[in-house]
């Protein structure tokens, strides 16, 4: 299946410091293009993969499962773990999801959890529509772009794959249920204004983790795709600080 022209992964050979970065739903690795060079330049490890059945077609995304999803940043996750000492994981929304399952299941494997906007609900009305909505309607109003930022696009499917949203959902049940699993140092970045992801999401996961090491910072000038912008330095500086504070904890 060709690739939107930009939906191509990212990966950077650098020093035993990893960062495993994951994009989300509908999304593509460019979202977080800029992030991963960022931490490339300052000499990690990088890999941002793409998820299956993004950056192609919303048709080959409603034949994906979230198992798929997960295999394939867990298979990153064991690459950057041959050549490095320690992998931090980084997330944007749904990727926020993935790598908080990652760390539900991988435990010391990972040294800590950078995430910008993770999902974990929806309060959204029609959600109790989508078990039945996915069996009769192929596709849905999109929930690319949400970016403050004027001129700013996310590389995103414009229209939202149905079967594939709930599979997110299905993810949400797994992910939420072991939640207290958690013990990484976690920094999370919340937009104050996010068209997408309620705040409920973050306020579960600070309630019920069981890391001690837990920091959020609040994005003032930023939508839900904030690594693309007003406040992608801030995203930027505060992730590499965190990475350099606990490795040099562990060192």
């Amino acid at each position: 299946m060709p690739l939107m022209p930009g939906a191509e992964p990212f990966r950077h050979e650098g020093g035993r410091t990893g960062a495993l970065l994951v994009h989300g739903f509908t999304g593509t690795p460019q979202s977080l293009r800029g992030w991963a060079q960022y931490l490339a330049d300052a000499g990690l490890s990088v890999e941002l993969p793409r998820l299956p059945g993004h950056g192609t077609t919303v048709a080959e995304a409603n034949l994906t499962h979230w198992e798929d999803w997960y295999a394939e940043v867990e298979r990153h996750l064991a690459l950057l773990r041959e050549r490095c000492d320690e992998v931090f994981v980084m997330g944007l929304s749904m990727g926020g999801t993935l790598a908080i399952r990652l760390a539900e299941e991988h435990g010391d494997e990972i040294a800590g959890l950078v995430l910008v906007n993770p999902s974990l609900l929806t309060k959204r009305p029609d959600r109790f529509l989508l078990p039945v909505l996915r069996l009769v309607k192929g596709t849905w109003a999109g929930i690319a772009s949400d970016i403050k930022k004027p001129g700013v696009t996310e590389l995103a499917y414009d229209q939202l794959p149905v079967k594939a949203a709930y599979q997110l959902s299905q993810l949400w049940v797994h992910t939420r249920a072991d939640l207290a699993k958690v013990t990484q140092p976690l920094l999370v970045l919340r937009s104050t204004e996010d068209h997408v992801v309620e705040p409920d999401s973050a306020r579960m996961l600070l309630d019920k983790v069981s890391s001690t090491d837990v920091r959020e910072v609040l994005l003032e000038d930023s939508y839900h795709v904030a690594t693309l912008d007003n406040d992608a330095p801030v995203i930027f500086e505060n992730s590499l600080e965190f990475v350099r504070r606990l490795t040099r904890t562990s060192s």
